[in-house]
């Protein structure tokens, strides 16, 4: 097992000062970003050394772009999330001076709201819009078919729809009906 890269007793914890801020900027412009495991000690700062990538990465570097997204970096992140997921850090590679954590944010407190609005479901690109209205017709159909009535009325459908419950997304998949059951494979046949 791997020792601890700090005792936890001596470092601090909290927000960080000025001074400390320095001392990690003028440690890192002399000596460059080495391991980040010895660098507090080195450096003189009583934080973990992974304290220090963060404050590092998230904050202090040089060539971080601050303030608002512009249209065009709204823009690529929707279409870079198209291609990558999730993957933050990757989407931020191509966003200069911005950090996976900011991308990820904005991606989760702004851009999700704004695809949302405009009826677009930001995992697949798809309009909301018609995944409801074809569940709806998937439903009627069903009902037409089926004896039984399920006492459930369109109002409540449509609101199972819009709230992106569950039924929604097992709707719209396509039924396989794939038998999964376990049998020992089937007798090869005798040759003659």
């Amino acid at each position: 097992m791997r020792k601890p890269c700090c005792e936890k007793k001596e470092t601090n914890k909290g927000a960080w000062s000025k001074l400390e801020d320095q001392k990690l900027i003028d440690y890192i412009q002399k000596h460059g970003e080495g391991c980040w495991r010895y660098l507090p000690q080195a450096a003189g700062l009583l934080r973990c050394g992974k304290s220090c990538r963060l404050r590092w990465v998230n904050y202090l570097r040089p060539d971080l772009k601050r303030g608002n997204f512009g249209e065009d970096e709204e823009e690529l992140i929707i279409k870079l999330h198209a291609l990558l997921g999730n993957r933050w850090s990757l989407i931020a590679g191509r966003l200069p001076g911005r950090t996976d954590n900011e991308v990820k944010n904005y991606w989760n407190t702004h851009i999700k709201r704004k695809l949302l609005q405009k009826g677009i479901d930001p995992n697949n690109r798809q309009l909301v819009l018609s995944s409801i209205s074809m569940a709806k017709s998937k439903m009627s159909n069903e009902s037409n078919s089926s004896t039984v009535d399920s006492g459930i009325d369109d109002n409540n459908q449509d609101m199972k729809f819009a709230s992106g419950s569950e039924s929604n997304t097992m709707s719209s998949l396509p039924d396989l009906n794939l038998d999964l059951t376990i049998a020992p494979p089937p007798p090869l046949p005798l040759m003659e």
